[in-house]
């Protein structure tokens, strides 16, 4: 599917993406810590996943009074892009619209980083959605999961879940990427930048 950018129109509108897994086998592993972040904010803010559109399980709501669309692909990780465009094409909305949600190995355990746009940093499901997009111009919100240890294959590892003393730390960061999301939404990525 292709995005169409001439489609796209100015919009209060947010789409908010984590990228994860489908399926218990890896509902709690450290690849689908932003699908976590996706589950917070429907607690939160009172949003229901309960519809299934363009390869995803979305709930339409409101955040700080701006309606949003919380979205969990359906599609693996590598594939995310697929539903993204779709969602974009369908909403009608920009790719600076979008916040994107995903773990990082480069990051420590629990650490958040803001980005306006960039590169994949290696990062498969990032990767697919720039692809699709056409652009690297998307807010992204990225959470560290730590990184291997030397010897440990690196997909055996975002495959693995947190560790008990790990445990507490990603709460903390999952509840403080749903106020991030709130700060991007309300005042810009910018501002969310300056705060973490």
């Amino acid at each position: 599917m292709i995005f169409k950018k001439e489609t796209a129109l100015p919009s209060d509108k947010w789409i908010i993406i984590g990228l994860g897994n489908p399926g218990e086998r890896y509902g709690q592993t450290r690849h689908n810590v932003g699908f976590m972040v996706i589950n917070h904010l429907c607690k939160l803010h009172n949003i229901n996943l309960g519809q299934n559109k363009c390869q995803a399980r979305i709930g339409e709501g409101n955040i700080e009074e701006k309606d949003v669309v919380l979205v969990k692909p359906d599609t693996f990780m590598n594939l995310s892009g697929k539903s993204i465009v779709g969602l974009c094409n369908r909403y009608r909305v920009s790719a600076s619209q979008i916040i994107v949600i995903h773990d990082d190995v480069s990051l420590s355990i629990g650490k958040l980083r803001v980005r306006a746009q960039g590169s994949s940093g290696g990062h498969n499901g990032v990767q697919s959605i720039i692809d699709c997009l056409g652009t690297k111009e998307f807010p992204r919100i990225r959470i560290g999961i730590g990184s291997p240890m030397e010897g440990v294959d690196m997909a055996e590892f975002v495959l693995s879940r947190f560790e008990e003393n790990e445990k507490m730390i990603i709460i903390q960061s999952i509840e403080a990427a749903a106020m991030t999301v709130s700060t991007i939404i309300v005042a810009g990525v910018v501002a969310a930048m300056n705060k973490n």
